[in-house]
């Protein structure tokens, strides 16, 4: 099957004014509002702030809103919105900690593979554009299914509270 291009030639008046709009006034993530901020000041890994593992400058978290039990995020503890705005001790650390979440996740949910990722900017996916953050996610051979295709739910079959206690039960030594 080849690729096929559609001609919407209105959509580059949207895409500039969406663009315009997401870069001026308002758009702007403030540190205070910060859920991210909020969970690097939450204190040690429980299963009440689902902070899994905490790091020199990185913590590793649930996500609160998985795609997959065992989902959790790796984020640097300063307010960053960039790769680039790392220091090269930040950025060590952010893939040593990724590291760590692959090797828990393995060890927690023997997937038959993983999703790793990172969202750079709302235009790319992000939620939370202002902090910088990477996804680890565990998946198996034929986990997709009708339900988030059709109905648009996911069927997560553990609490997020469960995947705290497998994944950081796993967590590397």
């Amino acid at each position: 099957m080849s690729l096929q291009n559609l001609w919407a030639g209105w959509r580059s008046e949207y895409i500039v004014e969406a663009t315009a709009r997401e870069r001026g006034a308002g758009s702007a993530h403030q540190v205070e509002a910060c859920v991210f901020c909020r969970l690097a000041d939450s204190g040690a890994p429980s299963e009440e702030n689902l902070v899994v593992w905490r790091g020199d400058g990185v913590f590793v978290v649930m996500n609160a809103y998985p795609y997959a039990s065992g989902h959790v995020l790796v984020l640097p503890e300063r307010h960053v919105s960039g790769l680039g705005e790392l220091t090269d001790a930040e950025s060590a650390a952010l893939w040593s900690a990724t590291r760590g979440a692959v090797a828990a996740i393995e060890a927690a949910y023997d997937p038959d593979g993983l999703n790793m990722g990172a969202n750079l900017g709302r235009a790319a996916g992000a939620g939370l554009p202002a902090h910088v953050h990477l996804h680890v996610l565990p998946r198996w051979s034929g986990d997709t299914n009708f339900m988030t295709s059709v109905a648009g739910i996911r069927v997560m079959p553990e609490t997020l509270q469960q995947a705290w206690r497998k994944v950081s039960g796993a967590w590397p030594a």
